[in-house]
């Protein structure tokens, strides 16, 4: 049997201080997002948009007398909805959930309240929605800087992908010693059209639309 080597060359060793190791292989995960970078990081462009369109607008007080600026507001909200038609938007408790202070909006009772505060000497301040998804509860403040605030106290059943039905069930005009109650009023449903981290944007049964900005802080009235 003839031997295993007879025409094998044998290579004399390399020195140590002459190797070079091959380069390791990219780790799959980081060559995978070189492919496909994360789209997290790049919101809809209507979203930049959206903002640009609401920025002079006073939480909506003056969309209500410009017919042209609301078509084009709801045009953009409707391109930010169809930019992931569908997803879901309410699963998700920790994101849903939280104290969101309004931007703009075109429901006439919460503009109404902050159009003519300074007839009682007031001023309002932020507007909140609560959101407290494991807590089923959802609560909507107008408040008046210092100490007031009117509260309107509702509960929650979420339905995915992006609906959430509420009843409101009780309603105060507050200071900071003193509660004026008013009967609840209201049910109804809103869905959650767009939600980053950022901002969340709703339409409601009525066809009122919302946009909110989440607050750097929480409130627990």
């Amino acid at each position: 049997m003839a031997p295993l080597v007879s025409h094998a060359k044998i290579l004399a060793p390399i020195p140590r201080g002459n190797r070079r190791l091959a380069p390791a292989p990219p780790a799959a995960g980081g060559f995978l997002r070189a492919l496909f970078p994360s789209r997290r990081s790049r919101p809809p462009p209507e979203k930049d948009e959206l903002l640009r369109l609401i920025a002079d607008q006073r939480r909506g007080l003056d969309t209500q007398s410009d017919p042209s600026r609301l078509a084009d507001i709801v045009s953009c909200i409707d391109a930010l909805a169809a930019a992931a038609p569908g997803s879901d938007t309410v699963s998700d408790a920790d994101k849903l959930s939280g104290t969101w202070r309004l931007l703009w909006t075109t429901e006439h009772e919460q503009l109404f309240i902050v159009r003519n505060a300074p007839f009682f000497r007031t001023a309002a301040g932020d507007v909140l929605q609560v959101i407290d998804v494991p807590g089923g509860a959802l609560n909507n403040v107008i408040t008046f800087p210092p100490s007031g605030a009117f509260v309107v106290n509702g509960s929650i059943e979420i339905q995915p992908p992006q609906r959430v039905n509420f009843r409101f069930t009780r309603a105060m005009l507050r200071g900071s010693n003193w509660e004026v109650p008013f009967p609840p009023f209201g049910k109804g449903w809103f869905d959650t059209v767009y939600l980053d981290d950022d901002i969340r944007v709703a339409k409601d049964i009525r066809g009122d639309y919302l946009v909110v900005e989440r607050a750097p802080y929480s409130w627990n009235g």
